[in-house]
């Protein structure tokens, strides 16, 4: 590590999307001053979209919380020193902790994903607080995708991910990923990669209501209605089962209910689901018979399939339309990672494994529980609803669940009567506003980073990591030591030494690590001695990993150390088969037909005769954005990015123009925002991004305050609109009204 009087030039991976694009980063002192593409980086290849690129602006930012902020009598805030702070929080906290237990809630949102301090340290606060309220945005946009998985191969994190760079035909549901970057799947460059797909004679095809900047580079562009993809995809499913273009003679050998999914796709004929889905028949039998007859093909989906009312079926559907032609677990289809610092689809299972769904249920409305979390639509009303259990504290970790989360308005009214609260947090937002105590995380330049999580999404076999560029300045805490300092005042501890705590997480995690070496714990702890916090911990999930030096038994397997000398990374290869040692499922094989999922198709097929809404609200994605929180440090060029958008017929039948302010109005509540007309969206279909609406007194956000936008979220229903099975809200396919209004442009 280098010291803030030198100059300084080092490497990076990108925090704050799932590409993890490799960067080159300069300093003047402790200020980012430029950020380059790396072009050697194993993975990205010189690739960096304009979020990465902007790091030294988010990093730089004057907004920026630097000094812990405990609230004042009068609602405000004043700057406060660690001491004080931690202090408060003593006082305060264990009220929650012991007196009533579980009455304090935990939120950590998607940046919390993307650091090795919370990805190790998180756990250790949520087990002192003791509750099982605990939400994040997973249970927004992802659930359905990992509840799909689950119940197929076992693991809602070790998900499949479409092999981009050897494929024939690529179809892609719910997903702009010339915009977005991707999402769970980790591919650099997406239109690189897109582009390599074309010119190689392959076949891209796009499902989207809007011809999205992926859709018009696509071959085709099937322009469905918002909600439908699974009718949609059972319709393909159908005209593969009538024309017999199913490849049994490709599947594993674990699959089961091959015969069965067919009978049940073929009931859906093409004509009736193509009515319900708005597009042409021809599309889908033309999809059909492309997808299959490709010699590799692979479909992905993402958050228009989850955030929709069948979205766990939708996306279910996608793995059986990859297993039935025969595009599991081979090149050029869908296969599985294999993470460098292991997981749940690398680590010995005990049969029969619990299914981590539904375990327990929430206070109020009993909704169920996945992989450890509580859908974040019971988060308000946990709060307001008086009763035992009712949650009265909150601590939020990089989350602004004010503005991600459905119903804003109830959401703030839930913040607003918290008794108490601590964020960890960066920005004083819409969220934060409401906290007592605010404590800032340090800059990214002072931490390492590997993304244990999102290598279960590479596209290729890879391990990077890049160390910290500074050490840690006078005033400054990692926040691992955050993390663990609030886990020793829920403990009742609140005086014990961080590294005391951090020597007790590090023997537990010696002791698993050692088991999977097949060594003895104290050799494992041996092995990393001269390291402390997130490398240390780090350090014993590579080397216990599958391609790990397992503590000294292979000499020539993966340590921290060796990707400390490798700064670009190590190529470990593009995906291998895994089937059947990947799989987590109770027996070990593949159930083509769950049962909780044959229970919801009565479900959709009743949709299908359904009446459409006049106006269906839809998201989109920014390539500037990232939820909320990179709208103040990477303002979008263009202050009407945030408009709503129409179609030319809609907006001449409601006699609006472009300009126009208008109300847009849901079952919720009614925003309002300029109007913009584009042609590219199918008719019937409006659309607005998510994560806008900075607006309202105590923000410190001098640049998005001052383009607020429009907030999406406050138009979503938290109650009775939920997608049936895992209980997320449904964002996508929101029935509106749009009418002209006298209100001015702020």
């Amino acid at each position: 590590m280098t010291t803030a009087t030198e100059p300084i030039a080092g490497h990076r991976i990108c925090p704050l999307c799932e590409s993890t694009c490799g960067l080159l980063v300069e300093l003047d002192g402790r200020a980012i001053v430029r950020v380059a593409p790396n072009p050697d980086d194993v993975m990205s290849a010189g690739h960096s979209c304009a979020k990465g690129l902007g790091l030294g602006r988010i990093e730089n930012d004057p907004d920026r919380i630097r000094t812990p902020l405990l609230r004042t009598a009068d609602g405000g805030f004043r700057e406060a020193g660690w001491d004080e702070a931690f202090a408060e929080i003593e006082r305060r906290l264990p009220e929650f902790v012991t007196g009533d237990p579980g009455s304090c809630a935990v939120y950590h949102g998607n940046p919390a994903a993307h650091h090795l301090d919370s990805t190790f340290y998180l756990g250790e606060l949520i087990g002192a607080v003791g509750t099982r309220n605990i939400y994040s945005p997973a249970s927004v946009d992802t659930w359905p995708k990992n509840l799909a998985h689950m119940l197929l191969y076992g693991t809602g994190l070790g998900m499949t991910v479409p092999d981009l760079d050897r494929t024939d035909y690529l179809l892609i549901l719910g997903s702009n990923p010339m915009v977005s970057n991707g999402s769970t799947v980790t591919a650099p460059g997406m239109h690189l990669r897109l582009q390599a797909l074309r010119e190689r004679g392959g076949t891209l095809v796009v499902v989207d209501p809007v011809r999205t900047r992926t859709a018009e580079v696509a071959d085709l562009h099937v322009p469905i209605r918002p909600g439908t993809d699974a009718l949609f995809l059972l319709g393909v499913l159908s005209a593969i089962a009538t024309e017999g273009l199913a490849r049994p003679e490709r599947l594993p050998d674990v699959v089961d209910g091959l015969d069965a999914a067919l009978a049940m796709a073929a009931e859906f004929d093409a004509e009736a689901v193509a009515a319900a889905c708005g597009i042409d028949s021809d599309l889908i039998r033309a999809v059909a018979r492309g997808f299959a007859g490709a010699p590799a093909a692979v479909a992905h989906s993402r958050i228009g399939t989850c955030m929709q009312e069948f979205g766990t079926l939708a996306n279910w559907l996608v793995e059986v339309l990859t297993i039935v032609t025969g595009n599991l677990d081979r090149p050029g289809g869908a296969m599985f990672a294999l993470p460098p610092a292991g997981g749940q689809n690398t680590w010995p299972v005990t049969r029969p494994p619990k299914l981590m769904f539904d375990r327990w249920r929430s206070r109020v409305r009993g909704l169920p529980e996945a992989m450890g979390e509580l859908p974040a639509v019971c988060f308000a009303e946990e709060i307001l609803t008086p009763g035992p259990g009712r949650t009265r504290a909150l601590i939020t970790l990089a989350g602004n669940p004010a503005r991600s989360l459905p119903n804003s308005g109830a959401i703030e009214e839930a913040l607003g009567a918290l008794e108490f609260m601590v964020s960890v947090d960066c920005y004083l937002n819409e969220t934060t506003r409401y906290a007592d105590v605010i404590l800032p995380p340090p800059p990214v330049t002072t931490r390492g980073h590997h993304d244990v999580t999102l290598a279960h999404f590479q596209i290729r076999n890879v391990a990077r990591y890049t160390p910290p560029l500074l050490d840690l300045a006078d005033g400054e805490l990692a926040e691992w030591q955050i993390l663990l300092r609030l886990a020793a005042i829920a403990k009742g501890t609140p005086h014990r030494p961080v590294e005391e705590l951090d020597d007790e997480v590090a023997v537990v995690a010696a002791r698993r690590a050692a088991k999977l070496a097949g060594c003895e714990t104290e050799q494992a702890l041996r092995a990393v001695t001269d390291r402390r916090g997130p490398q240390r911990l780090l350090d014993l999930r590579l080397r216990s990993g599958p391609y790990g030096d397992r503590f000294g038994l292979d000499p020539d397997g993966l340590t921290l150390a060796l990707l400390e000398d490798s700064p670009d990374g190590i190529d470990y290869g593009p995906l291998a088969p895994r089937v059947p040692e990947v799989l987590r499922t109770p027996d070990g094989r593949i159930d083509l037909m769950p049962e909780m999922i044959v229970a919801d198709l009565p479900r959709v097929r009743a949709s299908m005769t359904r009446a459409t809404p006049d106006l269906l609200l839809i998201n989109r994605r920014q390539r500037r954005g990232m939820n909320s929180w990179l709208h103040n440090a990477l303002p979008q060029p263009d202050g009407g990015q945030c408009a709503l958008l129409i179609s030319p017929r809609d907006a001449a039948e409601r006699g609006l123009v472009a300009g126009d302010r208008v109300a847009v109005t849901s079952k919720v509540t009614t925003v309002t925002a300029e109007l913009r007309i584009d042609d590219t969206l199918r008719p019937g279909v409006v659309s607005m991004p998510h994560g806008w609406g900075h607006d309202g007194p105590g923000l410190r956000t001098s640049r998005s305050a001052s383009v607020p936008g429009s907030n999406y979220n406050a138009l979503v229903d938290d109650t009775t609109d939920l997608e049936a099975l895992t209980a997320s809200p449904i964002f996508n396919g929101v029935p509106v009204t749009v009418t002209r209004t006298s209100e001015e442009h702020p």
